[in-house]
């Protein structure tokens, strides 16, 4: 029997060097599906470990109140965007309240940014796409920062409105490309500020946000410049990781409290933990995930369908091979299995082919775009299975065809 075996892949590998372009060409469908699904699937699995590597950073026992949704929503349209912006704004008095109510709160800090700011020197500029971020003093303990040069700002600085600045390393390197930045000076909205520190680099969150191209300062100076009726978002760190669920109840209580919502009533606040954030990111990867395996599905099927094809004219250019062979004793389910493991090695190729481009986007993503990319092993034993489950359901038919030929017929044919 596995004697047999390897003489149908013998068989079968013959068949496709003599025909290779032919081959290819019906490989095409099924190679260009796998390909589809080992890249997107690296691409949300890095996007996943991503992420999680990002909240570790912050801690289990950090959440976020904001007025506004966080994260990722699909539906949107669920969503009364009108009734969100009438909201009251969360303030630094809720941020001061939270801290001294909730015995199970470390810490709290409160922060607003402008998205979109153009900061310069003397001898040069960023493009107007640097995140500037009013905080108050305790923010890089909540939100997962450390100083890789100078120091962050401290208490006295926020209350003095001073006019200091923390850069992030990317706005570091533009502005300041060989000199230290320390005690230099910036110009944000055309007001002068001064660099007592450098951020340690972070990268990009969900391969988008880049974390290293902030300027941060502190809040009342933020408010200064920008304007004191912004909301604040309000970090809450829990004194620890198994007080984080009393925290989170004490903090909504206290807000509840604070802004007179009925008992009847939703809270007219956002709250953002590591679970919901990591319930966006499900949501981002099932869309995503489904949307892949359709355009997968599609691709398959056209494989299939030249499988199917090529099967067929096979059976018909070995019509009286066929005959030959069932004259001198093979039997139907011999002549069924050759033709099946034909079939079955074609679409594996193809998904051994898929595979390895795959994993060349995947890495080429990673090494030239900088994408955060890792292939999962249940990918590419899905794309395996796929593939050669491609093969067989469409390789059945040709396959029945060629073993119920009738020696005699066959061997007559031309």
């Amino acid at each position: 029997m596995i004697r047999a075996f390897f003489d149908n892949l013998r068989l079968a590998f013959g068949t496709f060097f003599a025909h290779p372009l032919r081959t290819l060409l019906t490989l095409l469908g099924i190679v260009i599906g796998v390909a589809t699904v080992m890249t997107m699937m690296a691409l949300l699995e890095g996007l996943r470990l991503k992420v999680n590597k990002d909240m570790s950073q912050l801690g289990a026992n950090v959440f976020t109140v904001s007025k506004w949704p966080q994260g990722i929503h699909f539906g949107g349209g669920s969503i009364d965007w009108n009734k969100i912006a009438r909201r009251k704004r969360l303030t630094l008095g809720d941020k001061v309240a939270l801290a001294e109510s909730c015995p199970s709160v470390l810490r709290t800090a409160g922060q607003a940014a402008d998205w979109a700011q153009k900061l310069r020197t003397r001898d040069a500029e960023t493009q107007g796409n640097v995140s500037v971020i009013g905080a108050t003093w305790e923010y890089p303990d909540t939100a997962g920062i450390t100083i890789a040069d100078g120091r962050m700002f401290n208490e006295g600085d926020d209350a003095e409105a001073r006019q200091v600045v923390v850069l992030g390393p990317d706005v570091a390197d533009k502005l300041f490309p060989r000199l230290t930045p320390l005690g230099q000076e910036v110009r944000i909205k055309n007001r002068p500020y001064t660099v007592i520190g450098v951020m340690a680099r972070r990268g990009k969150v969900l391969g988008m946000f880049n974390m290293d191209n902030q300027a941060i300062i502190p809040l009342s100076t933020f408010f200064n410049a920008f304007g004191k009726g912004r909301t604040l978002r309000i970090n809450v760190e829990a004194i620890d990781a198994e007080h984080a669920d009393q925290a989170l109840d004490e903090v909504t209580r206290v807000l509840r409290q604070r802004r007179s919502v009925d008992p009847n009533e939703d809270n007219d606040f956002e709250v953002s933990t590591n679970e919901s954030m990591s319930k966006s990111l499900n949501d981002l990867s099932n869309v995503v995930t489904a949307a892949t395996f359709g355009v997968c599905l599609l691709s398959l099927i056209v494989g299939g369908i030249g499988i199917l094809n090529i099967m067929l004219v096979s059976v018909t250019e070995r019509t009286r091979e066929i005959g030959v062979r069932k004259a001198l004793g093979a039997r139907k389910n011999r002549i069924l299995l050759q033709f099946a493991t034909e079939a079955v090695s074609l679409s594996l190729v193809g998904g051994l082919m898929g595979i390895a481009i795959g994993f060349g986007l995947a890495f080429l993503g990673r090494w030239a775009l900088g994408l955060y990319t890792s292939v999962p092993l249940w990918s590419v034993l899905l794309s395996v299975g796929m593939s050669s489950g491609v093969g067989l359901v469409f390789g059945i038919y040709p396959a029945a065809r060629a073993a119920k030929l009738d020696p005699v017929d066959a061997m007559r044919a031309e």
